[in-house]
């Protein structure tokens, strides 16, 4: 199965940990890099006194702060709620099937999705036909399956996305599973709740070429299971977690002291710019800002889930969406000193949210 890391994005904060307080060297840190800087500039306090904010350079800097409150970065898993969804073949073809799910009401309110698994029925192949490919190599008797999202747009276009892809041989039967997470994810962002999710199922050879086997031909999966034995319908088991035990709360109680029991919460944080040696007659606007920092601790599933996921650490509180923080800094050209905005991202907590430490963030769907 190809593993997960590959379709998923790490998301990185210029946080020291999932849940920890922005510290001035992080923000030093940060205007540095933006400003290609190596080192903070010495500037002459007299040169300050004299500089005026051209009102460009101010709308600029308004403009960026109202954009800030409104584009959220977005961070961001096993599971105690299970729920089987069965779907049907629309279309089957020798080599390519499409899978289609009801998925309207299928996903419980308030939660959060860990994992879909897709799984297909394998027809055994007859033992006759098995004979005559058994002078084949073990790598020769295997097919290639790929699963891939089908979006189809407004206008009527289609779009695939690449979701998961394993080897199976031609000797097993059987139910086979594979990880559709990030196509469930991809349908929940349309926000289309009675839109049937599709999924399209292709069986490949392994090798190309003219002398590669055609084996692949063999593979096929079925609605019903042979001689009768009960039905075999593609299934989509949805694993989710109740934030409603699992997730944070939202923003602190002011009027309670975060004690060491207090469930994950945003808890409001100020930073003094002008309090900070560096930032004098160099950070011009603002004087300070409210950056946040995430508290408090989740609460963990009862059973633990590393026989699926084995580098996922303990769920904790961390900030899952942030936002920039527009400055107005001075800058040093030709020998005088003149006004620059710079904006330094993931400098403001939006959101916290509980997840698993060294957890993967789904991608997000491209237009």
């Amino acid at each position: 199965m190809r593993p997960l890391w590959l379709c998923w994005a790490l998301w990185v904060l210029p946080l020291a940990g999932p849940g920890a307080a922005l510290t001035e060297e992080q923000i030093l840190g940060s205007l540095l890099q933006q400003l290609h800087l190596s080192e903070v500039p010495i500037l002459d306090k007299a040169d300050m006194d004299k500089m005026v904010t051209p009102a460009h350079v101010r709308a600029q800097y308004v403009a960026l702060l109202q954009r800030s409150h409104g584009a959220h970065s977005r961070g961001k898993r096993f599971s105690q709620r299970f729920r089987e969804v069965a779907g049907r073949f629309l279309v089957s073809e020798a080599s390519t099937y499409l899978l289609v799910f009801g998925m309207e009401q299928r996903l419980p309110p308030h939660s959060e999705l860990v994992q879909a698994v897709l799984r297909l029925f394998q027809e055994p192949v007859p033992k006759a036909v098995l004979r005559k490919q058994e002078r084949l190599s073990p790598h020769s008797a295997r097919a290639r399956v790929t699963v891939e999202w089908l979006h189809v747009r407004a206008d009527g276009s289609n779009r695939t996305s690449l979701i998961d892809s394993r080897l199976v041989s031609l000797h097993d039967s059987g139910w086979k599973t594979f990880d559709v997470t990030e196509a469930v994810n991809f349908w929940q962002q349309l926000s289309r709740p009675q839109q049937p999710l599709l999924l399209q199922v292709s069986v490949q050879r392994e090798h190309l070429g003219p002398l590669a086997s055609s084996a692949h031909k063999l593979v096929r999966f079925a609605s019903q299971r042979p001689w009768g034995t009960g039905p075999a319908e593609p299934q989509l088991e949805l694993h989710t977690l109740d934030l409603r035990d699992y997730g944070a709360q939202g923003n602190c109680d002011t009027e309670v002291p975060v004690m060491e029991g207090t469930r994950c919460c945003r808890q409001e944080m100020y930073i003094d710019l002008q309090g900070m040696k560096w930032a004098e007659n160099w950070v011009l606007e603002p004087p300070g800002f409210l950056a946040y920092e995430c508290v408090g601790t989740c609460q963990q599933p009862p059973e633990p889930q590393t026989f699926r996921w084995p580098f996922l650490g303990p769920r904790q509180c961390i900030a899952s969406e942030t936002t920039s923080l527009p400055m107005i800094v001075s800058i040093k050209e030709g020998g005088q000193a003149r006004p620059q905005v710079v904006s330094l991202p993931n400098m403001r907590v939006q959101k916290c949210s509980c997840a698993w430490d060294g957890a993967l963030v789904p991608r997000k769907l491209e237009p």
